[in-house]
């Protein structure tokens, strides 16, 4: 009931979606991801008009999506919930009753790391949880990443620090993937969850770990939509990193640019069999 309060109140007055399909296909981006929230109630219903909405973006092998609480507003039987997308979200069905998260795909030269913070919360929370599970497979896939030489991407629903709306709203185990990125590195973190532009870092090996928050990519009621364009190129032994904001422009309603910002990476810790990959680019949303 109070996700539809918040639906009617500030959430169904949304930019056309029109305008960001036709933008999205304009920047003809390698890989798309998606933080979350693609659902408001956890509707059933919802769940598989989100699948069309993710097809509408593209084919699986270039989408990439994790769950958001409102994904996880109760619980739904996989099946019928979050599952419906599990193709955008790995690359192959693994074994019986194998854990779906945390997941990765390589795409070259990204590695694209999925974790579910996604759990359904008394009212008036919005908390995520990760587990120990999760926190427990994800340096092995770090480390994986590492040693090919992959630009890590880590996608996960509610940031690794406290962000608006306080500890309510707030990762519940945040300090445990902190620390699993303090020992093992990124090279990036993506999340939704506040639905507005956030940045952030975190201690790294190699140096601070850039943690970006993207936008409500079809925000009503006030909020300021838009997504995030990511060029990612070799820097030397590191990284560059392009940061363009697209947002719409109020009176043609068609996507422009916004802010602009440049991140420079150090290279993670030498591995051996490190592969030196070529540049490409990922758009993100929430």
């Amino acid at each position: 009931m109070l996700a539809y309060l918040a639906w009617r109140r500030k959430r169904r007055w949304a930019v056309p979606a029109e305008a960001l399909l036709t933008d999205l296909a304009a920047a003809a981006a390698d890989h798309v991801v998606v933080t979350g929230d693609l659902t408001n109630l956890a509707l059933p219903a919802e769940f598989a008009a989100s699948r069309d909405w993710l097809a509408a973006l593209g084919p699986p092998d270039q989408v990439t999506v994790v769950p958001g609480n409102h994904d996880a507003t109760v619980a739904v039987p996989w099946e019928r919930g979050a599952g419906v997308w599990q193709a955008w979200m790995t690359d192959a069905a693994g074994e019986p009753g194998a854990p779906l998260f945390p997941f990765l795909r390589r795409r070259s030269p990204l590695a694209v790391i999925g974790l579910s913070s996604a759990v359904p919360t008394p009212p008036g929370s919005a908390r995520g949880w990760l587990g120990a599970a999760q926190l427990t497979r994800l340096p092995a896939l770090l480390d994986a990443a590492a040693r090919e030489g992959l630009f890590r991407v880590l996608l996960v629903h509610h940031p690794p620090f406290v962000g608006p709306g306080g500890r309510r709203k707030a990762l519940s185990d945040r300090e445990g993937l902190r620390a699993v990125l303090a020992r093992h590195g990124a090279e990036l973190v993506l999340h939704g969850h506040h639905h507005r532009t956030l940045s952030g870092e975190l201690p790294g090996p190699s140096g601070p770990i850039p943690v970006l928050g993207a936008p409500q990519a079809l925000a009503g009621g006030g909020a300021q939509p838009g997504w995030s364009l990511l060029r990612i190129a070799r820097d030397g032994p590191g990284w560059r990193v392009e940061v363009t904001e697209r947002v719409p422009d109020p009176v043609s309603g068609a996507f422009r640019d916004g802010q602009h910002r440049t991140l420079r990476l150090a290279a993670a810790r030498p591995a051996q069999g490190v592969v030196r990959p070529a540049a490409g680019q990922l758009s993100s949303g929430a």
